[in-house]
């Protein structure tokens, strides 16, 4: 750090236009921030660097303010960024936070400059485009949601060393249900931890709509119930009950929240009824009617209703992104966005190597792209399409294009309104056939031909 306070007053080069000339430049850190405001009269540099503490933070923003800063650029620097774009915020000066690549691409750097300096200048030459963020109620319901999905993952682990226990006791309970999470499974599991060894009486914890029959899911609970697979097995028992709870109290704060910021002439309303009434009793039976009525009256909208996105994939989107689309001029910034479109990086004439970058919600991004793999067989318009892509370039490319589809959709709901109706799948392969024998006819009219229709034989 010493050495660069002695650069800290040297003078920046500057060959573009300036732009916006009340602007600032921040370098985040873990522990300091270097801050870089309009150069002073004498032509020297103007940069200071405070503390990451509040009261130091405060002090960084107060300068700001007499030095008649509009607008702060700052690079996205792990999460420590977050306290000083939330107060510049709160004071109503512009906070713009950047990808580190459009500071280090630009050319021209000179080695003598402060970070902060140099994003000062290309700050105030306006060569810079701001990371979307959505509005701060939104980034609230976000921060709920992230933490909420991280508890998910971690349960995950849980039900994994509760299998693994019971498979190292020969307890067969996959074998006997399909989730061992469901309900049958964790009334068997339940039972076990309690001390039930005799497999007929497991057995009986067996819901009327499980497909296996008590004498086959008591063939599968007989084990050698050793002690320490049962520890094992309670201790796991016990990390997924508290965890359980955990996430039903971020589930019970998001609804609250998004009860809270619901506008008044809709918080009484009930969401309209589903054009796919199974679908409807799915959500229900998964418990998620309460959040979809949630998100309907936040909104205004029910994303549900497209075909794939369940109301699990509705709260990651609204809560990721918000509903005000606006941000986002065309659906293709949006599918941009989210890096749903092809990457066709070319110069001069020659493709480059492709790299993957991380611009986009990856969170939206990846619940879209598992809403496209539950449509793989649903009998609707857009399983139609994602079976026709599948057909010709394989899943993984039709799992990306059914998900830029979805993406499309999400926005244009979200931005125009616009609902979305299911055209149905015969409907869709015969707009498919007719587009594709216009395009047929096209080509032989072309080449000096006409297409006639003969016939069948029959």
């Amino acid at each position: 750090m010493a050495s660069r306070k002695k650069k800290s007053g040297r003078p920046v080069a500057a060959a573009l236009a300036e732009i916006n000339a009340d602007v600032a430049g921040v370098d985040i850190g873990a522990t300091r921030h270097w801050v870089c405001c309009p150069t002073r009269e004498d032509g020297l540099a103007n940069v200071r660097d405070f503390g990451s503490t509040t009261a130091e933070l405060d002090a960084l923003v107060a300068w700001l303010v007499a030095e008649r800063v509009t607008s702060v650029a700052m690079e996205s620097t792990s999460v420590y960024w977050i306290p000083l774009y939330e107060l510049l915020e709160s004071r109503g000066i512009q906070a713009m936070l950047v990808d580190a690549r459009q500071v280090h691409n630009v050319p021209g750097r000179k080695s003598d400059v402060l970070d902060c300096q140099w994003i000062q200048l290309l700050h105030s030459r306006g060569l810079f485009r701001g990371s979307f963020r959505p509005a701060d109620a939104i980034c609230r319901l976000r921060a709920y949601q992230r933490q909420m999905g991280n508890l998910v993952a971690e349960r995950s682990k849980y039900v994994q060393w509760m299998q693994k226990a019971l498979d190292q006791m020969n307890v067969q309970v996959h074998r006997a249900v399909t989730d061992i999470t469901g309900e049958t499974g964790m009334n068997i599991i339940r039972a076990i931890v309690a001390g039930e060894r005799d497999p007929a009486k497991l057995a009986e914890f067996r819901n009327h709509r499980c497909k296996q029959t008590p004498a086959r899911i008591a063939e599968c609970l007989t084990g050698t119930w050793r002690e320490e697979h049962l520890f094992n097995l309670g201790s796991a028992l016990e990390m997924y009950d508290m965890i359980e709870g955990q996430i039903a109290a971020y589930e019970k704060r998001l609804l609250d929240e998004v009860a809270a910021l619901s506008p008044p002439e809709r918080v009484n309303e009930e969401v309209p009824p589903h054009p796919n009434p199974a679908k409807e009793r799915t959500i229900i039976r998964r418990e998620g009617g309460p959040m979809r009525t949630g998100l309907w009256r936040l909104s205004g909208t029910d994303l549900s209703r497209i075909d794939g996105i369940s109301h699990n994939t509705a709260q990651t989107i609204v809560t990721e992104v918000g509903f005000d689309m606006s941000s986002f001029p065309t659906e293709k910034h949006f599918v941009s966005w989210l890096r749903l479109c092809p990457r066709l990086a070319i110069s001069g004439g020659k493709p480059l190597r492709k790299r993957k970058n991380a611009l986009g919600s990856t969170r939206v991004a990846g619940a879209l792209r598992m809403a496209a793999v539950t449509l793989n067989r649903s009998q609707t318009a857009l399983g139609a399409y994602y079976r026709r892509v599948s057909r010709h370039k394989g899943a993984s490319v039709a799992v990306f294009a059914t998900a830029r589809k979805l993406a499309q959709l999400v926005y244009r709901m979200l931005r125009y309104g616009q609902d979305y109706i299911d055209i149905g799948e015969a409907a869709f392969d015969a707009r498919f056939a007719q587009r594709r024998l216009d395009g047929m006819k096209q080509a032989a009219k072309d080449l000096g031909y006409d297409l006639i229709q003969l016939p069948i034989a029959g």
